[in-house]
């Protein structure tokens, strides 16, 4: 695999464009994507192919504060929303030229499969049973499982007392198939945001998802609820794309080691889920 930069068009600084994130959004109006660059990649791979288009779809989340929301621009905001950008621009695509398509969890397979994306930044979960039909870059985070109650809960402290009792949680989810195994009773929807009224009126106990899901909510619906307990499970989160691609797969792997280098990926994750969640080293993408 060869990729050749032309000239290159300097990086913004994030500094100067970082954006004016909120509890609600995890994200603002401006947006602190680098400009396109100028590359030139071998014929027949999937580089060239979006290069030459001009265009990319990215299959992220529209309800998760922090990662993925779609905000009052129109357009998703939060630290899943950026990669997609960093990765973007290394390809020579502008901002304006990615088509955001919502994703959630029972999608994103399909989706793949399907060719309706290029890829997916959703707050997807690597696992062995995902990789026989979607490959997977990174992980570029590892969140964890874990509970959001109501602010006056005392009673949940543990996965433990989740035990025999309903949670809310997504199809098609790793959690939701983990509430299962631990002996839960998992009440399942579409979207996070549609366990919260059910959460609300005592339908169920919990909502159990990744920490960093869950951060969100909570940040949004400020003293309505809690994170409670220490997250129970590790859950690294990948790029999706097309089956057997390795060089797209590995092109992405090393778009993501350079902005672990260059202080990109780190300006993304304080202008997002920063704003509320504590910078970690990001693990090193698994070159399987």
């Amino acid at each position: 695999m060869k990729r050749t930069r032309i000239p290159l068009i300097a990086l913004a600084a994030a500094s100067a464009l970082a954006l004016s994130a909120c509890a609600s959004g995890g994200g603002g109006d401006e947006s602190m994507a680098p400009e396109p660059e100028e590359v030139s990649f071998d014929e027949g791979t999937t580089m060239a192919a979006l290069n030459e288009a001009g265009t990319i779809t990215i299959g992220t989340k529209f309800d998760q504060p922090l990662f993925g929301l779609m905000g009052p621009s129109g357009t998703p905001e939060g630290f899943d929303v950026e990669i997609g950008k960093i990765i973007a621009s290394e390809l020579g695509i502008a901002e304006d030229d990615i088509d955001w398509k919502e994703s959630v969890s029972a999608n994103r397979e399909p989706f793949i499969q399907n060719g309706e994306v290029d890829i997916v930044i959703a707050t997807y979960t690597i696992n062995d049973t995902r990789k026989e039909v979607v490959s997977f870059a990174g992980p570029y985070y590892m969140a964890g499982q874990s509970i959001l109650v109501l602010a006056d809960n005392e009673d949940i402290t543990s996965e433990d007392d989740l035990v025999g009792q309903p949670v809310c949680s997504v199809t098609g989810s790793t959690p939701a198939a983990k509430l299962e195994e631990i002996g839960a009773e998992p009440v399942l929807t579409d979207t996070y945001s549609n366990c919260l009224e059910p959460l609300r009126s005592g339908a169920v106990v919990a909502v159990s998802t990744d920490n960093v899901i869950l951060a969100g909510l909570a940040a949004q619906n400020e003293g309505e609820f809690k994170v409670v307990g220490e997250p129970f499970t590790e859950e690294p989160y990948g790029i999706g794309l097309e089956l057997e691609d390795t060089e797209f797969r590995n092109w992405i792997n090393d778009v993501l080691e350079e902005a672990y280098e260059d202080g990109r990926y780190e300006e993304a994750w304080n202008a997002t889920a920063g704003t509320v969640l504590p910078f970690i080293d990001p693990p090193a993408p698994d070159r399987y």
